[in-house]
């Protein structure tokens, strides 16, 4: 084989997930042609298969000074490798290097989608940074919109339909995490008043996605639609009211929501933040991430809903049943654990839990993530920790595993991360019965776990400060009655809240639709009527 036979047959090797021997045949591309790029970004992509993130930092490290971006060839090689870097630099908590990586990535792409796809990386990678401001996320928010230029939205028409036509555009119409929130908007909603759309990019439909296929009123696949030909379908659907699950998550689609084919647009449930579009009117959230309106005002172009109690509703098919009584009680020692995403474990909450592991004598600390797979990745927190001063002796890493919750009985006290904070996963810590101590900031992203604890009737597991977080998080493992009285009620407390209550939930948010959609069409219809005023009184002069 040639040496492009070669580099072929290792992408081949690469999609057909034969990792080992693609790296194979990649030494021999590499070694008769060093100074080809390409076959050094093929590499990256398999250690980022492989989950070897330390090992794709370092050769994106010394690969990317090497391109020569006013070469039309190596400018594109180039933003697929900042691309990587961003993202790679986001999974070793290396936050502003990885928001710094994505804008660049998206300054070689030239503008249009493909650069929106990499803003919307950068400001779902800032949502883990304590350094970034609102005007750090109005940057990037303006960043988003010079990419949308190309975009001229629809003029705002409102119809009179009998039912309100509420469509949700998503990525994620299948076994996701975002589902566990928006279940019951998506099938309890009343069906006097609204008629439901779903507008799906799903790339691999399972059972979930057939569930709705078959179910809503009106299903439309978009995932080979380009986003006018998905605005022009929503358009002609005439939907009153968009709603985006995805925000600036993977796989989103609010360029489409940019073209404005509703006459009302919402965003929320699937992402924690602002999305900073002109074309979404409201964002969808409580009293208790924003009750603080103009703290909210600063990070926010959309108008927020406030909802009186919580803005998610938790849905689980969890099986598992908590153990009776928490570890500590058998093994004689308290376990801390997080099985959060280990890419928002910032330094500054490792200092936290090493202070809260040095107040807990003979305590353990369960940390469970997909980093932890691999060895590399190991190593790699190993080494992070070890330089913060943690005792590695007391930290046992475990990987991925299908049914994690089950582990859970491991754990006594689960620690939320900041400012990215859990969402699902604060949820099935305390379905499993493990209380969650979490730490909130002024920022709506920080005060999901509050929402959370507010609404299971645990407020005083939710604290504004690292000094507090660390106290109560010792406090609490010194309450061994508490923690298994906990272990044993936490369950019941979760269904009997407002975090599990459909039907209240669907009333509360069926209620806030319809008063929005009446809201926006008397502001259009008073704008109208002053605009065609203002004509005649022109006309008349």
């Amino acid at each position: 084989m040639d040496t492009l036979e070669k580099y072929s047959a290792a992408l081949r090797l690469l999609k057909a997930r034969n990792f080992d021997e693609s790296l194979t045949i990649l030494d021999d591309v590499k070694a008769a042609v060093s100074h080809w790029k390409k076959s050094f970004l093929l590499e990256a992509y398999i250690h980022r298969e492989q989950k070897n993130y330390f090992k794709e930092f370092q050769l994106l490290t010394e690969l990317l000074p090497r391109f020569d971006t006013k070469n039309p060839y190596e400018k594109i090689l180039a933003a697929d490798a900042l691309s990587l870097f961003g993202s790679v630099n986001r999974q070793l908590g290396n936050i502003e290097q990885s928001v710094e990586s994505f804008r660049l990535s998206a300054a070689l792409e030239d503008g249009g989608a493909k650069s929106c796809v990499e803003i919307s990386n950068a400001l779902f990678a800032a949502n883990s940074s304590e350094n970034f401001s609102a005007e750090d996320f109005r940057a990037l928010y303006a960043d988003y919109k010079k990419y949308t230029a190309d975009i001229v939205p629809y003029p705002k028409k409102f119809y009179n339909h009998r039912k309100i036509r509420v469509g949700f555009l998503s990525a994620d119409f299948q076994w996701h995490v975002v589902m566990s929130w928006s279940w019951a908007l998506l099938t309890e909603l009343d069906k006097n008043f609204f008629e439901i759309y779903c507008y799906s990019s799903v790339i691999n439909p399972d059972s979930v996605t057939e569930h709705f296929r078959t179910s809503v009123d009106g299903w439309r696949d978009i995932a080979n639609l380009t986003d006018e030909q998905a605005a022009k379908l929503i358009r002609d659907d005439e939907i009153d009211i968009l709603f985006d699950l995805g925000g600036h998550t993977s796989g989103n689609r609010l360029r489409v929501a940019a073209y404005r084919p509703a006459s009302v647009q919402v965003s929320g449930i699937g992402y924690m933040n602002s999305t900073g579009l002109d074309a979404i009117d409201y964002f969808l959230s409580d009293v208790h991430c924003a009750g603080n309106a103009a703290a909210m005002r600063e990070y926010f172009t959309e108008k927020i809903i406030l909802l009186p109690q919580s803005h998610i509703c938790y849905n689980t098919s969890l099986k598992v049943e908590p153990a009776a009584a928490p570890p500590c009680t058998t093994k004689g020692f308290v376990t801390f654990g997080s099985f959060n995403n280990f890419s928002k474990v910032t330094d500054s909450i490792l200092l936290a839990w090493k202070k809260i592991l040095d107040g807990v004598p003979a305590s353990r600390l369960l940390l469970k993530h997909k980093i932890f797979d691999a060895d590399d990745g190991r190593h790699f927190v190993g080494e992070r920790l070890k330089v913060l001063g943690l005792d590695l002796s007391r930290v046992e890493m475990r990987g991925y595993t299908a049914n994690h919750s089950v582990e859970y009985n491991d754990v006594d006290i689960a620690l939320d991360t900041f400012p990215y904070v859990g969402g699902v996963t604060t949820c099935e810590a305390l379905y499993m019965g493990v209380p969650v101590v979490s730490l909130f900031g002024a920022r709506h992203g920080t005060r999901f776990g509050l929402s959370i604890l507010k609404n299971v009737g645990l407020d005083e597991l939710a604290v504004d400060s690292y000094d507090e977080y660390i106290r109560l998080a010792i406090a609490l493992a010194g309450n061994r009655e508490l923690l298994t009285t906990l272990r044993q009620n936490l369950r019941t407390m979760m269904k009997n809240s407002p975090l599990m209550n459909t039907t209240d939930y669907a009333r509360t948010v069926g209620e806030a639709l319809r008063a929005i959609l009446d809201i926006e069409r008397q502001q259009f219809l008073i704008s109208a009527r002053k605009a065609d005023k203002e004509e005649r009184m022109t006309y008349s002069g």
